[in-house]
Formats: C-alpha cells, sequence, structure tokens
C-alpha cells in the first residue's frame, strides 16, 4: 500500500517536471484530439460571439440613421409651430389692410407683426449681428465693396447690406458690408 502511494506521488512530481510516464504519455496520446477539439470549440465560440456583436452593430446603424432621419425631418417643427401665430396674425393684418383705409392703423398692425417675428426668433436663439460703425472682421463680415471714407472711418463697416446672424452665439450667417477705404 505504502509502494503504491509512493509511485503516485513519484509519478505526480514527474509529470510536474515534465517526465513522462507510462500514465502521462498515455494522457498525452489523448490530449491532441481533446485539446484540438477544445481549440475548435473555442474557435466556435468566438466566431459566434463575433458574428452577433457584427449583427448587434448592424442593427444599431440601421437604428441611429433611422433616428436621425427622424431628427433631421422634424428639426424645424417647434420653430414652425412658434411661427404660426405670426402667420395668423399676417392673415389678419391682411384682412386689415383690406377693409381699412387708415395708413397710421394698418402700418401699426404690420409693425406688431414684425415685432412677433423678431421675438419667436430671439426665444430660439437667434440674435443680429452689429455691424455698422465696426471694425471690418472677415470673421463675421463678408466684404461687398469698399468705399472712400474719411480716415477715422477707414477699416470700419460703413453700411450693411444683409445682416449677419447668430444662432446660440455661433454664426449662421456673415454680414454683408461696405467698407471705407
Amino acid at each position: 500500500m505504502e509502494e503504491t502511494v509512493l509511485n503516485q506521488e513519484a509519478n505526480e512530481a514527474n509529470a510536474q517536471n515534465g517526465e513522462n510516464t507510462p500514465q502521462n504519455e498515455a494522457e498525452t496520446a489523448q490530449n491532441p484530439l481533446s485539446e484540438l477539439e477544445q481549440a475548435q470549440a473555442d474557435i466556435a465560440e468566438q466566431k459566434d460571439k463575433y458574428l452577433r456583436l457584427m449583427a448587434e452593430f448592424e442593427n444599431f446603424k440601421r437604428r441611429t440613421a433611422k433616428e436621425r432621419m427622424d431628427l433631421i425631418q422634424t428639426a424645424g417643427k417647434d420653430v414652425i409651430v412658434s411661427l404660426l401665430e405670426v402667420l395668423d396674425d399676417c392673415d389678419r393684418a391682411e384682412k386689415q389692410l383690406a377693409s381699412s383705409d387708415d395708413i397710421a392703423l394698418q402700418k401699426e398692425g404690420i409693425q406688431l407683426v414684425f415685432n412677433k417675428v423678431r421675438a419667436i426668433m430671439q426665444s430660439k436663439g437667434l440674435k443680429a449681428m452689429e455691424s455698422i460703425n465696426t471694425v471690418f472682421d472677415v470673421e463675421l463680415h463678408e466684404a461687398i465693396t469698399e468705399v472712400p471714407v474719411p480716415d477715422e472711418m477707414k477699416g470700419k463697416v460703413v453700411d450693411e447690406v444683409t445682416k449677419g446672424y447668430l444662432l446660440n452665439d455661433k454664426i449662421i450667417r456673415f454680414a454683408k458690408v461696405v467698407v471705407g477705404k
């Protein structure tokens, strides 16, 4: 009994030291197949994970593209809904213009409509640039022409042909200006 225990311990020690025993040789002969099968199983598992990940990524791309298209199609909805009130005011002003000859009253009504449009646009983050009498800046202005001016106005904006606008402090349209030279 003691010999059997000693033999087993010797075999285990030899196996740990890398020495081949008859028992280890038999296990090694069987292990190449099981190692190969294990490697094939691992490859199949990794391939399955890869395919699932690719399918998930394709679904993600499709879903985000659809969401992006929905966002683009409805991006201006809130601005348009806000402007519907102005459109109603324009309709009322048009009726008033047809029925009344009082120029002062018509002028006042139209001015109210203009002020409402400006207020709505400002509430959405739109701000007009102040360009006249400021130094010409290529980051903000687009020079249309240059005109001769007195020395104190040289390099400054003399006139504004088209207003420039900022949306949430980001330029959305450059001001087209006349610059003094």
